[in-house]
């Protein structure tokens, strides 16, 4: 019993951090992206807490592995494309940025695909999907003072990192 309380409690924590991206793109859909990007990084907060506290309670398991993942997905994969796209894309280069937000949100997910066969403990191949989309945040927040095209190769290049083979050191 006491089992299932802990894993239940490391899987709560787990997603608060969809239930914040999903708040993110409610937000986004009201075209409040400030909100909408400091709820990103909010949900960056529970990712980070999600593990420790698993870890802290003996409460890791493959169902929480793979919930991480999809909640990973939503919050740093789909919120802050849309949030980026909503807020400065649309209105510049159509189709282009189109592609540029879906590239995003699919190599998020290859990304995540590939943490979860792969098992690696040292380091991360290509850039985990969490720095992306915070980072994705963070140009939110500061998207009245950059070109939109600027805006638009930072995604595309963030992409192409979170498929990339380079390897992160993973934080101790």
């Amino acid at each position: 019993m006491l089992d299932l309380m802990t894993k239940t409690f490391a899987n709560v924590v787990t997603l608060l951090n969809i239930i914040f991206g999903s708040l993110s793109l409610i937000y986004t859909l009201n075209n409040d992206y400030r909100t909408a990007a400091i709820l990103i990084l909010v949900a960056v907060v529970m990712d980070g807490l999600d593990g420790r506290v698993a870890r802290r309670l003996d409460a890791e398991s493959e169902m929480g592995k793979e919930l991480d993942s999809l909640c990973d997905l939503v919050s740093f994969g789909v919120a802050p494309a849309i949030l980026l796209y909503s807020q400065v894309l649309y209105q510049h280069f159509t189709v282009l940025s189109l592609l540029v937000t879906l590239l995003f949100i699919v190599c998020g997910a290859l990304r995540l695909a590939r943490f979860n066969i792969l098992n690696i403990t040292e380091y991360f191949v290509g850039i985990p999907i969490t720095l992306a989309g915070l980072l994705l945040a963070f140009i939110s927040l500061i998207a009245a003072w950059l070109p939109p095209i600027l805006i638009m190769i930072l995604v595309f290049v963030l992409s192409l990192l979170m498929v990339s083979n380079i390897k992160v050191p993973k934080a101790k």
